[in-house]
């Protein structure tokens, strides 16, 4: 099957190389020039485990090539998925800008009965437009239809090999056939719904993941007045099985490309629809002031920010990306550097792109990051940082340890005679 996916960002490249290595003829295609000529060399411009070496064996076997020609890409296409981004707007729904411009560029070179998919993250409706905007250009025969992507940052490849589900929106067998073909490699449920239900399951999953992040940081805030343990508690509940013991996350809330944005999108979706007092709502606004809550309450718990020098361990939103969408870390270290403290920071894949006001210096690792440290904060629970042996950088001045996600066991730390700071426990 001929395949042409339009842009290049995470979700793009990621579904153009596993598309290739089903045996698919794939192209990529971007307006971006540097980040074509990037991958033509094999080269991914993000760090995603597995990908690259995915991409290079996909190009040395013919089945996958980039290019920033419409023409090139479009012209005998039977699937034209667009992958594109789709930013916030500043009243928090969805700006579809770059889905219509793909829609509009490759309007002219649409073979008969091709299918236009969108990947992207849009709002019911979405595929409506895009139909419109194609419709006004050319007379050709065309299909519509929605396939979100339920990928993790981090385990994109192993996510997209072995999926939970394929969610199909479309309303025309022939659709359905031909994108169950796609897919049919894969060992895993096809659900065949309305274009409307899958562009809504998208949002939802996303949504509801992030409510229950936002869920259980609120009881942690009660086991740190009441003297629980949110560990014991989660473990208590867990063994409910309309609950479960997975995917229960105290820390510092939710971050990255797609928790924020897409509750907020589904918010600000919910507004224009009448629903405007909604929960989901409510989860952005808790969420927008996890961090800052948190902060304040370290600050009076471990004697203040003001002239402290503070080791932040782990800059990425989680571990196994050098994502920075949404970070805890963009947030934090401002935050900091306002309350004039010293901050030394280590990431093993990101680089923080400091504001001019940061007091801040990377380093290349915990070691350096936390020489002469009053505090060092766990961020992200990155393997190299969970199982660091922290007695190693303890000085004999009075030290913090700040365990942003629960990942350390609290005897250990104080027995490393450091005062331990946690999530939901006294």
């Amino acid at each position: 099957m001929k395949v042409t996916v339009i842009g290049t960002g995470f979700v793009g490249v990621v579904s153009a190389a596993v598309y290739a290595s089903f045996g698919n003829q794939v192209i990529g295609l971007d307006i971006d020039e540097n980040k074509i000529k990037l991958l033509e060399k094999g080269q991914v411009p993000f760090y995603e485990p597995d990908l690259q070496e995915l991409l290079l064996e996909q190009q040395a076997k013919g089945k996958l090539r980039f290019t920033t020609s419409y023409q090139e890409a479009i012209n005998e296409a039977e699937i034209i998925i667009i992958a594109v981004g789709t930013p916030s707007a500043s009243d928090g729904t969805a700006d579809l800008k770059y889905v219509l411009a793909s829609a509009e560029s490759l309007a002219p070179y649409l073979k008969e009965n091709a299918i236009v998919v969108i990947k992207s993250t849009v709002p019911p409706g979405t595929l409506e437009k895009v139909i419109s905007v194609i419709k006004e250009k050319i007379s050709t025969k065309f299909y519509g239809a929605s396939l979100p992507e339920f990928l993790r940052e981090g385990s994109a490849v192993f996510d997209t090999l072995n999926p939970d589900r394929i969610v199909i929106g479309a309303e025309d067998d022939f659709v359905f056939t031909k994108l169950e073909e796609l897919h049919k490699t894969l060992k895993a449920p096809v659900v065949h719904c309305k274009v409307a239900s899958a562009q809504m399951a998208k949002y939802t999953a996303n949504s509801y993941l992030a409510t229950r992040i936002t869920f259980i940081n609120e009881v942690a805030n009660l086991c740190e007045k009441n003297g629980a343990d949110i560990e014991e508690v989660i473990k208590a509940i867990g063994y409910d099985k309309r609950i479960g013991q997975h995917y229960w996350y105290p820390g510092l809330g939710y971050g990255g490309s797609c928790f924020p944005k897409d509750v907020k999108e589904l918010a600000a979706y919910s507004r224009t629809v009448g629903e405007s007092g909604n929960l989901l709502n409510r989860v952005d606004e808790i969420n927008k002031d996890r961090i800052f809550r948190l902060l304040k309450k370290f600050a009076e718990e471990s004697g203040g920010f003001k002239d402290k020098t503070i080791a932040i361990l782990g800059l990425s939103f989680k571990p196994n990306t050098d994502d920075m969408r949404e970070a805890p870390s963009t947030k934090i270290i401002p935050f900091l550097s306002d309350k004039k403290a010293k901050v030394r920071s280590y990431d093993p894949m990101a680089k923080y792109n400091p504001l001019a006001t940061d007091n801040h210096q990377q380093f290349s690792s915990i070691e350096e990051a936390c020489e002469n440290a009053d505090i060092i904060m766990a961020v992200v629970e990155w393997p190299e940082i969970i199982s660091f042996d922290f007695s190693k950088v303890k000085n004999n001045k009075k030290q913090t340890f700040i365990d942003c996600r629960n990942q350390f066991n609290p005897e250990r730390v104080k027995n490393w005679q450091y005062q331990y700071l946690g999530i939901g426990k006294r």
